[in-house]
């Protein structure tokens, strides 16, 4: 579900660094983690979500996770922006 949504989404932040900078700025409507990925990776971004009452969604695989935003690595933190 969420991976299709990533794919669908008009435009979004991939990693984990421009998901907390892009949460600090009001832009996103929800972020999608991976729950493959390293929880010291992922901690800020959900963490940021959580303050801000941005949804968080998990999905299982980084590596789809990226696929779904059209790139060749796996991606730990995606954000979707307004």
């Amino acid at each position: 579900m969420s991976y299709e949504k990533v794919s669908q989404a008009q435009e979004i932040i991939v990693g984990t660094k421009q998901a907390v900078k892009a949460l600090k700025n009001g832009h996103v409507l929800e972020v999608v983690v991976a729950e493959d990925a390293d929880p010291r990776v992922i901690a800020k971004v959900v963490q940021a979500a959580e303050d801000l009452d941005v949804p968080v969604n998990k999905v299982d695989s980084m590596k789809k996770l990226g696929k779904s935003c059209g790139i060749d690595v796996g991606a730990a933190a995606v954000a979707i922006i307004q």
